[in-house]
């Protein structure tokens, strides 16, 4: 099952769904100046509830971490996370093989 990130965001008025945490950290950043609050809940796609059946009925996804930009340090925080996976994923980093 590939890992799909979802947040939600303006008092739970808006989400959006992103492929990694690498594209959340991202779109914090960029977004949550704009945003009416602070606070971003951020969650991650587990197993599929399953039907009585034993057939998966859906998506689900469990809460991970809440973003509160209002927290000093925060952003810095997450600036810094953002840099160590960029750094990480990067090819030639520190560390990667190619």
């Amino acid at each position: 099952m590939a890992d799909r990130w979802q947040i939600s965001f303006d008092h739970g008025h808006q989400q959006r769904y992103l492929p990694d945490r690498r594209a959340v950290l991202s779109y914090v950043l960029s977004i949550g100046p704009q945003a009416a609050s602070p606070r971003f809940e951020v969650f991650t796609e587990r197993e599929p509830a399953l039907r009585a059946d034993g057939r998966p009925a859906g998506r689900t996804y469990a809460q991970v971490d809440v973003i509160d930009l209002s927290r000093p340090g925060e952003v810095e925080r997450l600036r810094a996370e953002l840099a160590g996976l960029d750094q990480a994923g990067q090819p030639g980093a520190a560390g990667d093989p190619s």
